[in-house]
């Protein structure tokens, strides 16, 4: 692997773990990648963190064609940092590539180098319980250009923030609300990407939720308006008369890191678990039936999320009368072990920097 290293003259000061929020403060290094037609991605390289001069015309910043990516670094209880599932987000970031005609990644080669990344910045990894190294790779691209078309050049870079928890709630229950008024995706469009662009769209709808004391909206479907698609930032599990239940994958859906090792464990313990188009009307009957036992969003930023409330039209649905439900601790339970090195996991889920 072809990779430079200029380290930072100066060092920051390392924050106070009890007080870490979420992507405010950000490591001494970052590391940079570039893309051109005649050399392909080139000048791979670790520098000091620093801003991004573009020109005001650079393509990103009218159309939109950027891509992301978000996993974490965790200190193990015998002080090994390791990383949970790198390769399914490279992989995944090339999922988005494609979609968004980015040239894609050398991904074997992109994990080499994060990996030595986190090696120079390792005393950034934090070790006080439930908090993490955050890490973003991200594409944009950078042609100075006003037509409307795909960028020739293009930026690769992955900076990386120590976070605590991701809500303010913790791992307290959390509330959501479902709106009918806005959608995030239709079927046909980017919303199985991992795009800047599907953001934008559902700060609008976010903001009148937390207007309304609400924590997250549940999108629905873009066509009916009726069939559930996922919360603002993680998926959604449903525990319906014993049986776990989330929307399937239908193209406009993330296809979430953890919504995945969720489903793979529930298999492993010989859980129902189902994968299925779900409707709020279905949700809403077996609430009144007594047979929603608990609701739980999967997440890399939160990991599990508990749900507390769920607001649909004028209906105000208490779940597991606002406590943590026995999967949603078994879930969260199992992976952070998993994430920290306390209990093994499946093969290749685990990866350390070696």
């Amino acid at each position: 692997m072809d990779l430079s290293i200029k380290k930072a003259d100066h060092l920051n000061p390392l924050p106070d773990e009890s007080c870490l929020a979420f992507g405010t403060l950000f490591t001494d290094h970052m590391l940079n990648m570039d893309y051109n037609q005649k050399k392909g991605w080139h000048n791979l390289r670790i520098e000091p963190y620093q801003p991004i001069v573009m020109d005001p015309a650079t393509m990103v910043l009218h159309y939109g064609q950027a891509i992301f990516e978000g996993l974490k670094a965790f200190r193990s209880g015998t002080d090994e940092i390791v990383l949970f599932r790198p390769q399914e987000n490279f992989a995944r970031l090339n999922r988005s590539a494609r979609r968004m005609c980015i040239p894609e990644i050398d991904e074997e080669q992109a994990l080499c180098a994060l990996k030595e990344l986190l090696r120079i910045e390792s005393r950034w990894v934090p070790s006080t319980a439930g908090t993490s190294l955050y890490i973003r790779p991200t594409i944009i691209a950078t042609d100075p250009y006003l037509g409307l078309g795909v960028s020739n050049t293009y930026r690769f870079f992955i900076i990386l923030c120590p976070v605590g928890a991701y809500y303010k709630e913790g791992f307290d229950p959390v509330r959501i609300w479902v709106t009918e008024k806005y959608v995030r995706a239709v079927p046909g469009g980017v919303g199985e990407v991992k795009t800047a662009g599907n953001y934008a769209a559902s700060l609008y709808a976010g903001s009148d939720a937390k207007a309304n004391g609400y924590t997250q909206v549940l999108w629905l479907d873009g066509v009916e308006r009726k069939y559930i698609e996922e919360v603002g930032a993680m998926n959604i599990f449903f525990v319906i008369d014993g049986e776990i239940v989330t929307p399937k994958l239908s193209g406009s859906i993330l296809p979430g890191i953890t919504r995945d090792s969720v489903i793979q464990l529930a298999r492993k313990w010989d859980v129902p678990v189902a994968e299925r188009r779900i409707s709020i009307d279905e949700v809403v009957s077996a609430h009144e039936s007594g047979k929603l036992g608990e609701v739980f969003g999967s997440g890399t930023a939160a990991v599990i999320s508990p749900v507390g409330e769920i607001r649909y039209k004028e209906k105000s649905m208490s779940i597991a009368g606002g406590k943590v439900g026995p999967w949603a601790h078994r879930f969260f339970d199992a992976l952070t072990d998993i994430q920290y090195g306390r209990k093994p996991g499946p093969d290749g889920w685990v990866v350390p920097l070696g």
